[in-house]
């Protein structure tokens, strides 16, 4: 049995690059870390307020000492893994990055959680010892499963902590949905009062549950507040933002860092909107055409929903 552990969240983002062979790009773990001996793809966790664009580029240099450019998003992946000698269990978001290689040369690193980079054909990384969010990434059958807890551990939906400037920091994952019905009508929600944005137009979804991908727990959060049943269809990309001072219905300032996927939903069977998540950050949700969206002024709606509508080509 998996001994009771702490759980952990965090945001992390990954390279997949390619070189002119068609070779794959991944990294040994250590003797330093959980999994020594296993390899994966470069990168590592979002810092606080971090655009993953800029992580998976810091991250990739400092583990390969490669170069890289974001050409594009691949994936995003979650999973839990119980670290026992750390006492932790570690739920981690994965944001899978398509990438180019500027320059640079590889590198090795002694005493770091990894210590080598190498290039490797899909056949060659097939026979390697892969996590098993790599192996998904690059199509593979996983050859090393993580060890997961038995069961989904408790917590909480919502958590700031003391940051060291004595300001609280919450940094926080969601999943939000571009819904669009046979009408050509999308699906909004209006922020309830004392959120922040409170009254502005917004994408239906919210933050994921520890242990919970991120699709299905979209279709979920598009059930619960607004009642509809819908099937994804795309990854349309991710969205990172930051308030230094967020004042919410905790009542104190905290510095948030939200990391959004944003996804086209079809709503096949449109049926009349409810709220169903009474008394949360959700006032109302409605069908609203195409072309009333577009007229609505800039200030009315949310700036995840912007940046969404613009990267669809429905602003």
């Amino acid at each position: 049995m998996t001994p009771a552990l702490e759980p952990l969240r965090r945001i992390a983002a990954y390279a997949v690059a390619a070189d002119p062979h068609g070779r794959v790009l991944l990294v040994r773990a250590s003797t330093r870390s959980g999994t020594p001996g296993v390899w994966s793809l470069p990168g590592g966790a979002v810092d606080h307020g971090e655009d993953p664009n800029h992580t998976v580029v810091r991250e990739t240099a400092a583990e390969t000492g490669l170069s890289v450019a974001v050409t594009g998003l691949r994936d995003v992946l979650a999973d839990m893994r119980s670290l026992p000698h750390r006492g932790v269990t570690i739920h981690t978001d994965r944001l899978i990055y398509e990438v180019s290689v500027r320059g640079g040369n590889l590198i090795d690193r002694v005493g770091q959680p990894t210590d080598i980079a190498r290039w490797h054909t899909l056949e060659e990384a097939q026979e390697l010892r892969l996590r098993p969010f790599t192996a998904a990434a690059l199509g593979l059958p996983a050859a090393s499963a993580d060890l997961r807890p038995e069961e989904v551990p408790d917590f909480p939906s919502f958590y700031a902590y003391p940051g060291p400037d004595g300001l609280h920091r919450a940094q926080r994952f969601a999943a939000y949905a571009i819904a669009t019905d046979p009408h050509d009508r999308l699906l909004l929600t209006r922020i309830a009062p004392g959120y922040p944005g409170e009254g502005c137009w917004h994408l239906p979804g919210g933050g994921t549950d520890y242990g919970e991908q991120p699709g299905p727990a979209l279709i979920r959060e598009l059930v619960e507040e607004t009642g509809q049943e819908g099937r994804l269809v795309e990854l349309l990309g991710v969205a990172s933002h930051r308030d230094a001072a967020s004042l919410g219905p905790e009542g104190y300032p905290i510095d948030w860092h939200g990391v959004r996927a944003f996804y086209r939903v079809l709503v096949d069977a449109p049926t009349e909107v409810t709220v169903k998540d009474v008394g949360g950050s959700t006032s109302e949700a409605c069908w609203m055409a195409l072309k009333d969206v577009a007229a609505l002024p800039a200030d009315r709606l949310t700036e995840v929903t912007a940046e969404a509508l613009q990267a669809a080509g429905l602003l």
